[in-house]
């Protein structure tokens, strides 16, 4: 049977794995884990990275305020570097809108991919505030957790995860802020680059192989096309890993038994 000829299968309706049913016995228990399961390495990464963030606006001129707000609005450390980034070079608001947008396209998938993991009561128009919580963290950690947890209770989950992740952000700017200048350059810039390298090694845990070889894939191609052109360097790669670790899992993975493509 072909692709398109394949039924439709809502992904809140997959099948849990064990007793995944049992696991909360209320959204209110739900919500409550995710803070604890937020409380640990995931918000000391992001803390650490936004503490970074706030020393790169204290060193090129930013004030405090805007520095922090960007944090509190956007909640998106590669857009709020480019900003910077962009900000220090004179850029006109609209490129800089622009290029913003551009690093933020990765929001799409991560939506579309764990949305309709929820159940359909949850699938309205109260995810438009939910969406604010979605970052590269909370994203991995809820694909790897969403099998085991029964389908009304998901959205519980994600927002006590994404919001305590979020909420860390602001007093980690405000702190990087002050700090600024009492830690070596290199050590800020290893800050900021912290909570996408433990993105990564989350992702590494999610079940489907396809996962797992995009990032090999990325890691490949990356220094390749960094070095034909490094303005374009991370799209391209990106895509040409994302299309081939499709191929591969298309072509390959998904005609074995029990492999999760």
């Amino acid at each position: 049977m072909s692709s398109s000829e394949q039924p439709y299968i809502d992904p809140s309706e997959i099948a849990l794995e064990g007793s995944a049913a049992e696991r909360f016995t209320s959204p209110n228990d739900a919500f409550w884990t995710g803070i604890r399961d937020a409380a640990g390495a995931p918000a000391m990464v992001l803390f650490a990275g936004m503490v970074g963030f706030g020393a790169m606006g204290k060193t090129n001129g930013f004030d405090v305020w805007f520095t922090t707000f960007t944090s509190f609005l956007m909640f998106a450390l590669p857009g709020q570097v480019v900003l910077l980034e962009m900000a220090i070079t004179g850029s006109s608001v609209v490129a800089i809108a622009l290029a913003v947008t551009l690093t933020s396209t990765r929001f799409i998938t991560m939506t579309v991919t764990l949305f309709p993991q929820f159940h359909q009561k949850d699938r309205n128009r109260s995810l438009y505030a939910s969406v604010h919580l979605l970052a590269m963290t909370a994203w991995a950690i809820s694909m790897r957790e969403f099998h085991a947890i029964e389908t009304k209770h998901r959205l519980a989950y994600f927002v006590g995860l994404g919001l305590l992740c979020w909420l860390i952000s602001i007093p980690g700017t405000i702190l990087g802020f002050y700090l600024a200048g009492m830690v070596p350059p290199a050590v800020t810039l290893g800050l900021v680059f912290i909570n996408p390298l433990f993105f990564l090694l989350t992702f590494t845990e999610v079940k489907p192989w396809i996962n797992r070889i995009a990032l090999m894939l990325g890691c490949i191609f990356g220094p390749i096309f960094f070095i034909v052109d490094r303005d374009t360097s991370l799209l391209t790669s990106g895509l040409v890993a994302g299309t081939l670790a499709y191929l591969i899992d298309r072509k390959f993975l998904r005609k074995k038994p029990g492999v999760i493509g």
